[in-house]
């Protein structure tokens, strides 16, 4: 299973579906294919895997496949993975994700019903590369990073509204490459008015070619501004972020970055709906200037949102804090 997860890997991160890793072996024990998902559309990691033993000129009949994630029973983009294995041979699939899609799961049920050995086997690993796609399709809702650059005294912009950069090179490339990994990027239309962001992910950051879709929050009209630069982008004519990510999953976008300003971040804060914080710390004191949020009701410091597995990256002379936060109750 180590290395079913390990070509996992190689498949995107973005995308309606998550990244799986299949090993074929014989009773013997050889390895005899591997495969990986590449993205919607695309021959799934089942699929591959029997392909790959294939071309090597191998029989899969009576093998066992090692597969991060339940095989799928439903015709979607591509035809069934239990099928294949079926027909393939295959005499035991081992899995160590559960499917929790309501039309993808309970493959194996349907590869028991059809005389195929299959067995839950949970590893760690494999359930964090499909993390942020159990989290999207349980919840009914995107993955939500909420990712802001600050100074160390709280401050996203200069007291004159200048912003332009708090932190250095090596944060801004790294967040050009979380760009690069996730479905969407949302803003509200006041930081679009005010900052004029192209919010892509820069060459270096994009995977395959790969820009997020550029989410405009709000009622004003930013018609002009950069991010309307191409048909990769949409406005959710409200200030409601259950709504937008509502519109959003109903586009099958899985995770999406907030970037802000502080009126949007403030409001998904507000209604729960963050899940992970990525916060680009400059060594910088300004004393006046926009703040990363306001108004979250906090009385008291009993009532702090606070993270919990936090990590720490220094890029350059910034450090990047991130964690999952904490809910309450």
């Amino acid at each position: 299973m180590a290395r079913a997860v390990e070509i996992a890997l190689a498949g995107p991160e973005y995308g309606p579906n998550p990244r799986v890793g299949c090993v074929l072996v014989a009773s013997d024990g050889a390895v005899i294919g591997e495969g990986f998902h590449r993205g919607a559309g695309t021959p799934h990691a089942e699929v591959e895997a029997i392909a790959d033993a294939a071309g090597r000129g191998h029989s899969t009949e009576g093998a066992c496949a090692y597969v991060t994630l339940e095989p799928c029973r439903h015709v979607g983009r591509t035809d069934p993975c239990t099928d294949a294995l079926v027909e393939a041979g295959v005499a035991r699939v081992v899995f160590a994700v559960t499917d929790p899609g309501p039309a993808s799961g309970g493959g194996a049920d349907v590869l028991r019903e059809k005389g195929v050995e299959a067995v839950h086997e949970p590893t760690a690993a494999a359930e964090e590369i499909t993390a942020r796609f159990l989290h999207a399709v349980t919840e009914g809702r995107p993955y939500v990073i909420l990712k802001f650059a600050c100074t160390l005294d709280g401050r996203t912009a200069a007291a004159d509204g200048t912003s332009f950069w708090i932190t250095g090179d090596e944060a801004r490339d790294h967040a050009h490459a979380e760009r690069g990994r996730v479905d969407a990027i949302i803003v509200g239309a006041g930081t679009v008015m005010t900052d004029d962001p192209e919010l892509s992910a820069r060459p270096g950051g994009v995977e395959q070619g790969h820009q997020p879709l550029r989410v405009v929050v709000g009622n004003r009209n930013t018609s002009g501004k950069r991010i309307w630069r191409d048909d990769n982008a949409m406005q959710c004519w409200t200030h409601d972020p259950r709504v937008v990510l509502e519109e959003l999953h109903a586009r099958e976008v899985r995770t999406v970055i907030v970037e802000g300003g502080a009126t949007v971040s403030s409001a998904f804060l507000r209604s729960g709906l963050v899940d992970e914080v990525h916060a680009y710390l400059a060594p910088v004191l300004l004393g006046a200037g926009r703040g990363v949020v306001s108004g979250l009701g906090i009385r008291t410091i009993g009532e702090a949102l606070r993270l919990a597995d936090v990590r720490t990256v220094s890029l350059g002379p910034d450090t990047l804090v991130t964690g999952r936060l904490q809910r309450k109750g």
